[in-house]
C-alpha cells in the first residue's frame, strides 16, 4: 500500500509541472540546448522542428501585445502552438521531443513555436507564467486556452484536433 502512494506522488510530482523558480536551473542539458546550439531550432526552413521565438517574433507571428494591449489579436494565419519552456525545467524536457512529433504530424497544419523563459522574460511576465511547461493552443479565430504542466502526447493531439482543427458548426 505504501508504495502505492509513492508511485502516485511521484506521477503527480512529476506531471504537474515545474515551478517557477529557478532553483533546478543549470540541473542536465535537454534537447532545446542542443537545437539552440547548433542553430536547427527553426520551422522555417523546411524543417518540421518548433521555431523558437523571441520578443520581435512572438509580436510578428503570434500576438502583438504592445499595439493591442487590451485584446487578442492573432498575427497568424494558421493555429498555433506556444510552449513556454526553461531549460531547467525537467517537464519541459519531457514534452520537448512530443512538440517536435507533433510539428511533423501536423506540419503545414498547425505553426509550432517555443519561448524560453528565462531569456524572454517579458513574454513571460505580459502571459503571465508561473508554471512551466504551459502551452498556449491558439485558434485562427477566438481566444487561445492555455495548459500548464506535461501531458501525454495523446492529449495534446486531442486537444488539436477538437480545439485548433475542428471546423465550427454553423447556425
Amino acid at each position: 500500500m505504501r508504495k502505492i502512494g509513492y508511485l502516485s506522488i511521484l506521477m503527480v510530482v512529476l506531471f504537474i509541472g515545474c515551478s517557477s523558480s529557478n532553483s533546478d536551473k543549470g540541473s542536465g542539458s535537454s534537447a532545446v540546448t542542443t537545437a539552440a546550439a547548433t542553430g536547427d531550432e527553426t520551422s522555417t526552413g523546411g524543417t518540421a522542428k518548433p521555431e523558437h521565438l523571441t520578443k520581435e517574433t512572438f509580436m510578428e507571428k503570434v500576438m502583438n501585445y504592445e499595439k493591442n494591449p487590451q485584446q487578442w489579436v492573432f498575427e497568424g494565419d494558421k493555429p498555433a502552438i506556444v510552449d513556454f519552456y526553461a531549460d531547467w525545467c525537467r517537464p519541459c524536457r519531457m514534452i520537448s521531443p512530443i512538440m517536435e512529433e507533433l510539428a511533423v504530424e501536423y506540419q503545414g497544419k498547425v505553426n509550432f513555436y517555443k519561448v524560453d523563459t528565462e531569456a524572454e522574460k517579458e513574454l513571460a511576465a505580459v502571459f503571465g507564467i508561473t508554471s512551466l511547461p504551459t502551452v498556449l493552443f491558439i485558434p485562427v479565430t477566438g481566444n487561445p486556452s492555455a495548459q500548464q504542466g506535461a501531458m501525454p502526447k495523446e492529449s495534446y493531439k486531442q486537444v488539436i484536433d477538437q480545439f485548433l482543427l475542428s471546423k465550427p458548426v454553423a447556425n
